[in-house]
């Protein structure tokens, strides 16, 4: 099994409340990045992980929530249908911010002995800046390409990631400097 895994942190969204256009714009540009980086880790056999808030809706499960973000109309649907999960990808439902907090990954990484962890998605000042956090402190090594994330505004993003970068020396380099 891979050494890195790739997480693809709450990008099936409908982005449907306060300040979800202007995510949903930053999104879209980094859904094109985020989907050129799977390619990448699907060729490499590497795990591929979407981890996602449940919205909370408790009873339903992840291919809903898909179905539910790629229906016409929502302003997710382009992301949803771009990054659509397929049967070799693994997901994992979180109820709060880091993709950690009350979920199996700890038990799936551990599994597939990952050690380290590319971190792609929305919002980059909360669920990639809490998730980033949490993987640094389980000793994980941690990357988060700059073009493969987002905020509702540029000046959310620089801030997360430079949290991130003089924090816990997370690489927060762009993709092109990515590999399995």
């Amino acid at each position: 099994m891979s050494q890195s895994a790739l997480l693809i942190i709450d990008m099936i969204n409908t982005f449907e409340f306060e300040g979800g256009a202007s995510l949903a714009r930053g999104a879209e540009d980094a859904a094109r990045r985020i989907a050129g980086l799977r390619r990448r880790w699907q060729e490499a056999g590497a795990p591929v992980i979407f981890v996602n808030d449940n919205f909370m809706r408790w009873q339903a499960d992840f291919r809903e929530l898909v179905a539910v973000c790629a229906h016409d109309g929502m302003r997710g649907a382009t992301i949803a249908r771009r990054l659509q999960p397929g049967p070799e990808d693994y997901f994992v439902l979180k109820p709060k911010h880091s993709a950690f907090l009350s979920t199996p990954l700890d038990v799936l990484l551990a599994k597939l002995e990952v050690k380290e962890l590319v971190l792609t998605g929305v919002a980059a000042d909360s669920c990639i800046l809490a998730t980033s956090q949490d993987a640094h402190m389980r000793e994980f090594q941690v990357r988060v390409p700059r073009d493969c994330v987002a905020a509702i505004s540029e000046a959310r993003k620089e801030r997360a990631l430079a949290v991130m970068r003089d924090g816990w020396h997370v690489d927060v380099r762009s993709s092109r400097a990515v590999r399995p």
